[in-house]
């Protein structure tokens, strides 16, 4: 298994930063490089609201898709919000494979 990871983004709600947390470890420990946001904006890191900084964090967002083996959404209770949106369609338009924690 050594030298054969698989790249995943995690990409999801930044309200659930525990279930975020949950599974970079897991898929971590399941032999995966595990790319995750930077900031949790809906779970108190309040940096994200100043001017600019969301759009400069979505499009590096979009970046760690660049580079990920394939995105794994973080669909707590189902839900996907529009920035969530976006990236599934960029994902999907760029040929990554998409995954749910929960089926959509």
């Amino acid at each position: 298994m050594v030298g054969r990871y698989k790249v995943i983004t995690l990409c999801g709600s930044t309200r659930f930063k525990d279930a975020f947390m949950d599974t970079q470890k897991r898929l971590t420990l399941e032999g995966n490089i595990v790319i995750s946001v930077g900031l949790f904006g809906h779970a108190g890191d309040s940096e994200v609201w100043t001017e600019g900084t969301k759009e400069m964090l979505d499009d590096m967002h979009k970046r760690k898709i660049d580079l990920a083996d394939e995105i794994f959404v973080i669909n707590v209770d189902g839900y996907i919000g529009s920035s969530t949106r976006s990236e599934i369609e960029y994902a999907q338009a760029t040929g990554k494979a998409v995954n749910y924690l929960e089926a959509p």
